[in-house]
């Protein structure tokens, strides 16, 4: 929005001496100092915390407007300002008593000014701090072991999400859908879109939330946000932008609560299929697909209309086969999917540890086994056999008939009793190279000797014990090494740390289509 109050409160010069030291995204607030979510006073260059850390920004501009009767009238006019501030992470602007983000400037140009210093001081401390990183990695050649070792030390060009109040969620399944190759390579590579025209043309988007939805683009954010990621030009990105973009389009996800990951994930992708099937900055999106020989047409699996790269990386084909038990009438149905929810087998949810008792250990193959099982099933889901002409108790079956690309599983942790939802915290065994599926297809004997093996890309681990609380994070491959994304912290991870996580969702990569990947 234009804002009518930064003449009168952005005050400081743009390249004032009273900023602090360091990078500004990891600037601490002069009150708590918390180093999350930082903004600095336009008026003051004081640094406060975001009002989803502790809220001492909002806190200095509210103390800054108690009028004092014994004051002059110009101290009061002086005390009446700082009312604008801007993150030093995203560089965006926020005026509180508009209450909205700003996209306007001074008739001086103070505010990109400003902008443009921060980003200076954060390029100079990331160059600082990369120069030091180097020297260590040229003076000893233990130091990557030592950097895979040591769980506390920052992962080298990896960046990570700033969380902007529970949203871990999102963080978590934005760093594993970044590290799928093929499925980030086609965002990356798509062009950009300027979503403002008028008087702000040609200037950076800043997304605000009294923007009306036919101003936001979901595809937009997420290339952003996926650009950003891997760059190595920041410790911490924030994805704010994309937030409030997920806030217009999907209002399950409005607030500031604990949401569950795998809700989310699918609300994401359904919502990229979709926008992408209406075209994208002009262009449809069949011809960008054919563009992309990797993802040839005889690989779609078509949801809700027609393919996209949703479908392409993710869809793959079920078959349900329903038998009844009075006449032996056999239904068959092609069922489309983008990921599978399979259930931790009941006989196993006691055992909370790899290590706990003896016994057996519960495999993704137990639960892959439980999935696509002969199940008889109960009175409440009687089969309506269209040869009886009632509905009958009946049997019923999956068969993969096509996997996917990605093949992604979501293991189903929360179940629902008479009051709550509890939490399944059961470990569960899965192999990190090498998941075989062709037990699992409808045709084995027409797959490829390749064609049915999986390696693991990434995995979301859920902390706590109810799917409204607790904590998300991730484990990704990338470069041929394993990195934990914990919101804003990234560290290099040692398989075996990955191999002993809970996992909620795992996502695999076709052995085959890694390979073609590599290629490019």
């Amino acid at each position: 929005m234009e804002c009518p109050h930064l003449s009168s409160s952005v005050c400081i010069a743009p390249d004032s001496a009273k900023f602090p030291n360091g990078s500004p995204s990891s600037w601490c607030c002069s009150v708590c100092r918390s180093n999350k979510s930082p903004w600095v006073c336009l008026t003051c260059s004081s640094v406060h915390c975001g009002r989803y850390v502790n809220g001492h920004a909002k806190k200095h501009y509210e103390d800054a407007q108690v009028p004092l009767t014994n004051h002059k009238k110009s101290e009061k006019q002086d005390k009446a300002q700082h009312t604008v501030c801007m993150d030093c992470s995203s560089y965006s602007t926020y005026c509180y008593r508009c209450d909205d983000f700003v996209v306007n400037d001074t008739k001086l140009g103070l505010v990109q000014k400003v902008r443009e210093h921060l980003q200076n001081l954060e390029n100079s401390a990331f160059a600082a701090d990369r120069h030091r990183k180097r020297k260590l990695l040229e003076n000893s050649s233990l130091n990557t072991k030592l950097l895979k070792v040591n769980g506390s030390t920052t992962a080298i060009c990896a960046t990570g999400l700033r969380n902007l109040g529970n949203t871990c969620f999102m963080n978590a399944i934005l760093q594993s859908l970044s590290n799928i190759e093929q499925f980030c390579c086609y965002f990356k590579e798509l062009p950009a879109v300027e979503l403002r025209n008028g008087k702000t043309a040609g200037r950076r988007t800043y997304h605000t939330r009294s923007q009306g939805d036919n101003n936001v683009s979901l595809v937009e954010e997420f290339r952003k946000t996926l650009c950003a990621l891997w760059q190595g030009s920041q410790t911490a990105f924030s994805p704010e932008s994309l937030f409030y973009v997920v806030w217009k389009i999907m209002p399950n996800f409005r607030g500031y609560q604990q949401q569950d990951a795998h809700e989310f994930m699918r609300y994401l992708l359904d919502h990229l299929h979709l926008e992408l099937q209406g075209g994208f900055n002009g262009v449809s999106c069949s011809p960008i697909l054919q563009e992309n020989s990797t993802l040839s047409a005889s690989n779609k699996c078509c949801i809700n209309g027609a393919s996209t790269v949703v479908t392409a990386i993710f869809g793959g084909i079920l078959q349900n086969e329903v038998n009844c038990l009075i006449c032996g009438t056999e239904s068959r149905k092609f069922d489309p999917f983008l990921d599978l929810s399979l259930d931790i087998p009941s006989q196993f949810r006691n055992k909370r540890s790899k290590n706990q008792e003896n016994g057996p250990v519960c495999s993704l193959r137990d639960c892959l086994r439980s999935f696509t099982d002969l199940e008889e099933l109960d009175e409440t889901e009687l089969y309506m056999c269209h040869k009886c002409k009632k509905k009958q108790k009946s049997t019923k079956k999956f068969w993969i008939q096509k996997l996917p690309k990605v093949l992604c599983l979501h293991l189903k942790r929360f179940h629902w009793t008479a009051y709550l939802r509890n939490k399944v915290d059961t470990y569960v065994e899965f192999p990190l190279r090498g998941l075989d599926m062709k037990c699992y297809l409808l045709e084995p004997e027409n797959s490829g000797p390749e064609s049915c093996l999986y390696d693991l890309a990434a995995v979301v681990v859920h902390h706590g014990s109810g799917v409204g609380s607790g904590h998300y994070t991730a484990y990704a491959a990338h470069g041929g090494r394993w990195f934990h994304f914990n919101d804003s912290t990234v560290t290099l991870a040692e398989e075996d740390a990955v191999a002993k996580a809970k996992a909620y969702i795992l996502f695999y990569v076709e052995r085959r289509a890694r390979a073609a990947a590599d290629k490019l």
